[in-house]
């Protein structure tokens, strides 16, 4: 699906705006000797923008509108280097609530539901994304923020939630919560949005199955807006992404030329009406595909298919290229595995050492038998095999954020 007409003028809008006020990306495109683009060929020539580009702006090198115009700043975590700040104005501030009102809507979320937001508020956009759209559609926001296990379920039961908005780490640890305490008849919940962070199809059952919700999985980076950007409906075919407000391209990582849709690369994408800190082929190194056709709910709005890892996820092991997403295709084709695994790899004695921690669905599994077949399906995928430790349900560490799934003590 290449760059339309009407997609180029708003882009030839953004390379003005980030030329005149002369801020990070504006000084590279005129260093570029770019002044605008007359076809998808030109378009497809523009130079990328990465993470490193926004770190070297900080702190506010991304500023594009005039100061006066930017009502509120956000900024990632900055946990692997300084942080990225984003600044917005307050048509990028409404942009975002349409967007993720838009969200809501496609999964049937009306003014009548009452929706929990336990993602983090504060400088990550995760929170006050999902409040804004919520307050936008019209429906009651309980801006419970993160943690406080024991506070989320007294309020779900006492208010009657019927949406729940988490990390599926956290969704998970919410639905075990609930099935331990016996609670589950006293839950009004119909449906969860799920975000931040990749989940396996093995993880989404257990969500599905112990809460008996529908689940929907949103998308967004805080560099584009936030969440909100982009949400499956209910034929789960793909997530539907809002291109009146970004241009989605799929590339090859390592050749960086688009691919045909249907074919799984690296997101890229543009910011096609941003004013404080607009992007132009952006790469956001998370891989997906764009899926082609039409989708059974009738929506116009293109698809991408659900996150499927990223390009920095992966680790090398023996010489392998190893993705968890791999693992996860592993657990959730082998009976008995649950969603839930720990990757740490070490070095001892001159070779690398791949550990693999699974817990069994319940205690009545034979955990040996259940390692072994872990183990030989895991070579297969990956070609060498892992020390492999079934442990019981619940054993491994649950999260209130993002779970981390490997730990790499090669480097430690």
């Amino acid at each position: 699906m290449r760059i339309n007409d009407t997609q180029l003028a708003l882009v030839n809008k953004q390379i003005g705006a980030l030329r005149s006020a002369g801020s990070f990306y504006g000084k590279k495109l005129a260093e570029a000797g770019v002044d605008g683009v007359a076809s998808a060929e030109d378009f497809e020539n523009l130079p990328f923008s990465e993470k490193a580009d926004l770190r070297d702006a900080y702190p506010l090198g991304l500023m594009t509108a005039p100061e006066e115009d930017i009502v509120r700043i956000h900024s990632s975590s900055g946990t692997t280097g300084l942080p990225v700040i984003i600044p917005y104005t307050k048509k990028d501030v409404d942009d975002w609530a349409t967007m993720f009102a838009r969200c809501y809507e496609m999964a049937g979320i009306t003014k009548n539901d009452r929706i929990q937001i336990t993602p983090g508020y504060g400088l990550w956009t995760a929170g006050i994304g999902f409040q804004a759209g919520c307050e936008k559609l019209g429906a009651m926001a309980i801006p419970m923020g993160p943690g406080n296990t024991e506070k989320q379920l007294k309020m779900m039961v006492d208010l009657k939630s019927t949406v729940i908005c988490a990390t599926s780490s956290y969704a998970l640890l919410l639905a075990e919560e609930i099935e331990k305490r016996g609670i589950k008849d006293q839950i009004c919940l119909k449906k969860g949005v799920i975000g931040s962070e990749r989940w396996g199809e093995s993880m989404r059952k257990r969500i599905h199955e112990e809460l008996g919700i529908e689940l929907y999985d949103i998308y967004g980076l805080t560099e584009i807006y936030g969440p909100g950007i982009g949400i499956n409906c209910k034929y789960e075919t793909g997530m539907h992404y809002w291109d009146d407000y970004i241009y989605i391209e799929i590339i090859d990582p390592v050749t960086l030329k688009p691919v045909p849709d249907g074919e799984k690369g690296e997101i890229v994408i543009t910011t096609l009406v941003k004013e404080g800190a607009p992007l132009i082929r952006y790469r956001t190194h998370d891989l997906s595909r764009i899926i082609p056709g039409e989708c059974p709910c009738g929506s116009k709005f293109p698809r991408l298919d659900i996150i499927q890892g990223r390009t920095d996820d992966m680790v090398k092991i023996k010489g392998v290229n190893v993705f968890p997403s791999q693992i996860e295709e592993v657990l959730a084709e082998t009976e008995g595995a649950s969603s839930e695994y720990q990757i740490r790899i070490s070095h001892l004695d001159g070779k690398d050492t791949m550990r693999l921690y699974v817990e069994a669905q319940s205690g009545s599994v034979d955990f040996e038998d259940l390692g072994k077949r872990i183990a030989d399906k895991t070579k297969a995928k990956i070609g060498f095999t892992p020390i492999v430790k079934v442990v019981e349900l619940g054993m491994l560490p649950r999260s209130e954020k993002k779970t981390k799934r490997v730990i790499d003590e090669r480097y430690e």
